[in-house]
């Protein structure tokens, strides 16, 4: 990757660093003085968020590969077939953005906004009624 710098760390994990500030916000409220139930429930609302953003800390060996990746592939022309998978992820949009800004291509990204899924096609996509049937075989 030509830029590992502290501002390119920051920029490709911000969604893990709003994360973290959201659950340490959670935990910062002092509304255990109201009753001593609420630290359970400020605890369990802000250990989603830790795992979460801990997750996604974990990839960044693997953006700064999919980075290179991508930026081999693009370096003497735009493909944007290879850019397709990462627009369906707001990391993935961060990365083809770095990706695209470096290799001095922005305007670029209005074309590979197709490939980008509305909220409510990724609710319907993933959230599916699943129909799951259990047969049971009675041996003689």
């Amino acid at each position: 990757m030509r830029k590992t710098g502290a501002f390119r760390f920051l920029y490709l994990n911000a969604y893990s660093f709003l994360l973290l500030f959201a659950a340490l916000a959670v935990l910062a409220l002092p509304l255990f003085r109201l009753h001593p139930l609420f630290l359970m429930a400020q605890i369990a609302a802000a250990l989603p968020c830790l795992y979460v953003s801990a997750k996604l800390f974990s990839v960044w060996s693997d953006k700064k590969r999919k980075y290179a990746l991508l930026r081999g592939k693009n370096k003497n022309g735009f493909r944007e077939e290879s850019f397709g998978v990462f627009m369906q992820a707001p990391c993935g949009r961060l990365l083809v953005r770095a990706v695209l800004r470096d290799l001095g291509m922005r305007e670029k990204y209005a074309v590979l906004r197709k490939y980008r899924k509305s909220f409510r096609e990724e609710l319907r996509q993933n959230c599916r009624p699943v129909k799951t049937a259990v047969y049971i075989r009675e041996d003689s």
